[in-house]
């Protein structure tokens, strides 16, 4: 029997990203590997400066990589021409993002905003999807609106609805062509915990309804622990990954539960380990050495002997 194949939506090995001034180099990330898998929902975590919203533009192809490989949806981002990579961005992902100006038109009622980026794109089928939403452009806004909850405020406009409310209709107008890939900056990052979590309650849904594989960017570590990964990016590199330990309902009760999740450091493919700078100075380390020891099972760092790190400073 042959083993069964990983069916990835996104791969990315060794990715890097420079930006270039006229007077400094800044390496956002640096050799980053990563994949999903298609229909996954997962949450990708990190400081601020780490590297994850630069990730979410390299799979969004609002940015280009620098070096390394990167797969969408079996399209090689670095090959796509600009004419490619327009329709790329038209229907293969869609956005939503933390400021709702950038994803909303004020002028328009939450009904046509919806609509608005069927006008410009191809309307393809679910394919992969579990449900399949009609073709005809406004019934089809409409069960958008529906499945997020909003159906009841599609005549409203911006200024007649909440920071939730709005939310919830990006992520309808996000999902209006019927991307492959849902990628979310910061969804949840300007409403309060109790919205936050019904938030997060929509995509699960629409994850479960649309079979829409849905990456959510946040620096939000109690939040993230409600979807079914979680990918945490530090200095430009997969750091570690969570595993879920239980099915998690209720966000705005984890706030001082630790234990839903179990953290596991990632490998390179040339078996290198990040270890983070707050458990190297746990242990005394300050150069850029560890002692690495076998141990009964386990293998051990620690700091080096002080004449060690004498001869260092040298």
């Amino acid at each position: 029997m042959s083993e069964q194949v990983r069916d990835n939506i996104i791969e990315c090995e060794n990715l890097v990203k420079i930006y270039k001034t006229k007077d400094i180099e800044v390496l956002a990330l640096q050799g980053l590997e990563l994949t999903v898998e298609r229909g996954e929902l997962m949450a990708i975590i990190g400081n601020s400066g780490s590297g994850k919203s630069t990730f979410l533009n390299m799979i969004g192809g609002l940015d280009r990589p620098s070096a390394g490989r990167l797969i969408v949806d079996g399209k090689d981002l670095f090959k796509l021409s600009e004419k490619e990579l327009v329709d790329y961005k038209r229907n293969t992902v869609g956005f939503v993002w933390q400021n709702n100006a950038r994803n909303l038109l004020p002028y328009l009622t939450a009904w046509q905003n919806v609509q608005m980026p069927m006008l410009f794109g191809k309307m393809q089928s679910a394919g992969d999807g579990k449900m399949v939403l009609s073709q005809n452009r406004k019934t089809r806004a409409l069960q958008l609106l529906e499945l997020v909850g909003m159906s009841h405020r599609k005549n409203s406009k911006l200024n007649m609805l909440s920071g939730g409310e709005q939310q919830r209709i990006a992520i309808a107008l996000a999902l209006a062509n019927n991307p492959r890939l849902l990628l979310a900056d910061e969804p949840t990052g300007s409403v309060d915990l109790s919205t936050a979590s019904y938030i997060l309650d929509v995509f699960r849904e629409l994850n479960r309804e649309l079979g829409t594989t849905i990456v959510i960017v946040t620096h939000d570590r109690m939040l993230a622990r409600k979807v079914e990964r979680v990918v945490a990016i530090r200095d430009g590199k997969t750091a570690s990954e969570f595993v879920v330990k239980r099915n998690l309902a209720d966000v705005a009760s984890l706030a001082d539960d630790e234990s839903t999740q179990d953290e596991f450091a990632v490998l390179d493919r040339a078996g290198r380990l990040q270890i983070p700078r707050d458990m190297l100075d746990r242990i005394g380390v300050s150069g850029n050495k560890v002692r690495l020891e076998y141990q009964d099972g386990r293998v051990v760092l620690s700091a080096p002997p002080a004449d060690d790190e004498q001869e260092e400073a040298k």
